[in-house]
C-alpha cells in the first residue's frame, strides 16, 4: 500500500518465517487472507486485531453467514474493528508500530499485517511493447476464453482479476489446453458455479449466489431462502460451544438451488460435493430426497424447511 511508513508492516508471507510470536498482530484487511490470518494468529494466543474499511469484512459473502463469523470474533474475543481505514505507520519510541486512521484514532501493536490485496505481477512482462490491453484495476482484460486482444497471447489467473484462487487458475489453465491442444474448442470456464472456502474459524464454505444477488438478478418474489442454526455436534459437550449456520437460497417455482452457504464446524469438507448438486441444477425438493446422514452437520442442507 502506499501509504506513509507502510514499509514497517509485513504480509501473510512474513508470517511463516517468524522464530517466536510477538506479543500482538493488527491485521489490515477484509477478505480472504485478512480473515485467515486474524484467526490463525488469535488461534496461537497471541493479541490480534482485525481492522476493515466497510462495515464488516469479506463483503461479497452472504450477510447471514458472515453475521455468524462476526459473532464467533466477539465470542472468542477477537476484536474486529470496522470504518477503519490507515493512512499512516509510524514507529514509537519503545519499537512498536503505530497504525493511524483516517477518523483521527490509532492502534499499537508490535507486528502490522497488510492484508488488502495485491497487485497483478505483471511490471517485468514488457506488455507495453504490445497491444495487451489491461482493465481500470490494472489486470490483463481477457475475454471468456482466456484471450487478450493480441491473437496468441492468453492470460489466466490472478493476472485476469477473476476470482483470485489457485483452483481457479488451476482448471482455466487445463481448459485453455484443452481448447489449443485437444480439439475442444468451446471449453471455458465457469465462473458462476465456484466452489470456495475460507478457512476461518470456524471455515466458511459457499458456491453460487448469495440472497442479495439473487434477488438482484431474480427479483425479490423469485427468490425464497432456507436457513438453519445448531449447535456444532463436535462441540456440543464442549464449554466452549462452536454455532453452525447454514443456508440455501432457491429460485422460481421450482426452486432451483442457485446458492448453498455454510459456516462451522467441517463445513470445507461438505462444501465439494455439494457443489456438484448446484452446477447440476439441483432443486430443494431433490435435496429433501436425499437421506439425511446422521449425525452430521451436512444433514442440515438436506432437511431444512
Amino acid at each position: 500500500p502506499c501509504y506513509p511508513g507502510s514499509e514497517l508492516g509485513i504480509v501473510s508471507d512474513d508470517v511463516f518465517a517468524w522464530e517466536e510470536y510477538p506479543l500482538s498482530v493488527a491485521v489490515i484487511g477484509a477478505g480472504y487472507i485478512a480473515v485467515e490470518m486474524a484467526g490463525l494468529i488469535h488461534g496461537l494466543g497471541v493479541q490480534t486485531d482485525l481492522f476493515v474499511r466497510g462495515n464488516r469484512p469479506l463483503r461479497s459473502f452472504d450477510t447471514y453467514i458472515v453475521d455468524a463469523l462476526m459473532e464467533e470474533m466477539q465470542r472468542t474475543n477477537l476484536p474486529l474493528h470496522t470504518g477503519k481505514t490507515p493512512v499512516s505507520l509510524e514507529k514509537t519510541d519503545d519499537g512498536q508500530i503505530q497504525i493511524n486512521f483516517a477518523d483521527g484514532s490509532n492502534h499499537i501493536a508490535q507486528k502490522v499485517l497488510w492484508a488488502i490485496g495485491r497487485k497483478p505481477n505483471i511490471d517485468k512482462l514488457n506488455l507495453k511493447a504490445t497491444s495487451v490491453q489491461l482493465t481500470s484495476s490494472g489486470h490483463i482484460s481477457v475475454n471468456e476464453y482466456q484471450e487478450t486482444a493480441v491473437p496468441g497471447i492468453y492470460a489466466l489467473g490472478d493476472v485476469t482479476g477473476e476470482k483470485e484462487l489457485t483452483p481457479v487458475a488451476i482448471k482455466a489453465g487445463r481448459l485453455l489446453a484443452e481448447r489449443l491442444f485437444n480439439n475442444k474448442p468451446t471449453a471455458k470456464m465457469d465462473y458462476t458455479t465456484i466452489p470456495t472456502v475460507v478457512f476461518s474459524h470456524p471455515a466458511i464454505g459457499t458456491v453460487g449466489l448469495t440472497e442479495d444477488e439473487a434477488i438482484t438478478q431474480y427479483g425479490q418474489d423469485n427468490v425464497k431462502v432456507y436457513t438453519s442454526a445448531f449447535t456444532s455436534m463436535y462441540t456440543a459437550l464442549e464449554n466452549n460451544r462452536q454455532m453452525a449456520k447454514f443456508k440455501l437460497v432457491t429460485v422460481g417455482e421450482n426452486e432451483k438451488v442457485v446458492g448453498l452457504h455454510g459456516i462451522g464446524y467441517g463445513v470445507d469438507e461438505m462444501i465439494q460435493g455439494f457443489s456438484v448438486a448446484i452446477k447440476m441444477g439441483a432443486t430443494k425438493e431433490e435435496f429433501d430426497a436425499v437421506v439425511a446422514i446422521h449425525p452430521t452437520g451436512s444433514e442440515e442442507f438436506v432437511t431444512m424447511r
